[in-house]
């Protein structure tokens, strides 16, 4: 890619499962579950596969390619259902994650930009009580393209009235991180300890952190210059 040089950032926008919640595992095993019960199947394989997706492709996926028993609809309803009953018997919050999204509010814009429907997003930070410190939230369910496409990034971007240019992505994961250098944002990689993403996707990251507690206003401060991308 060409070179890109950042004279400021202003704004943040993390994606949420896998950055603020440990909830890639509990979506592989809601989904395994359910495909179980309605004579399918799901694997890792399967969850690799739709990492990104929005919730309509995802929930096709199953059917098509997992011999779920039920329509799509189906399907995303039975998914949320149970996204739903684990948050609210265990909610999985990073460790440090909370500390680190307080310690950006106030200097810069923050958002939320995930794969999850808008429904659970809204619900995860609610119980976290971290909703309050986001200024817009957006599903990859409201843009034509899931990630890797940059659509869901483009439209964080548009609703917080920021520029790419002057943003930066948190990501954990293969399509996440290609999705936010699509866009044109700097990107920090979290590598997802479970589902890791290819070493072609970290290579696209201004910055790759061992945890979210490293995610700090000087960190993002350092992203301020020429892009190796």
């Amino acid at each position: 890619m060409q070179d890109m040089h950042r004279a400021s950032i202003n704004t943040v926008v993390l994606d949420m499962d896998g950055v603020i919640f440990d909830t890639e595992r509990i979506w592989h095993e809601v989904r395994q579950e359910l495909a179980i019960t309605h004579g399918g199947h799901w694997n890792e394989d399967d969850q690799r596969a739709v990492m990104g997706d929005n919730s309509m492709q995802w929930a096709a996926y199953m059917q098509k390619n997992c011999a779920v028993e039920l329509s799509v609809e189906d399907i995303f309803a039975g998914v949320v259902e149970g996204l739903r009953e684990r948050y609210a018997r265990d909610l999985p919050l990073i460790l440090g994650a909370r500390e680190s999204i307080v310690g950006l509010v106030g200097r810069y814009r923050l958002g939320v930009a995930s794969s999850s429907p808008l429904e659970i997003v809204e619900y995860a930070l609610e119980l976290a009580g971290l909703r309050s410190h986001f200024e817009a939230c957006v599903s990859s369910d409201e843009v034509v393209r899931g990630k890797p496409a940059p659509d869901v990034y483009l439209k964080a971007c548009s609703r917080l009235g920021a520029k790419p240019e002057e943003s930066a992505a948190v990501e954990d994961s293969t399509s996440g991180l290609k999705a936010a250098a699509a866009a044109g944002l700097a990107v920090i990689a979290i590598p997802n300890p479970d589902f890791s993403p290819s070493a072609e996707a970290v290579a696209l990251a201004d910055a790759v952190l061992g945890t979210i507690t490293e995610l700090t206003p000087e960190l993002v401060e350092s992203l301020v210059g020429t892009s190796s991308r």
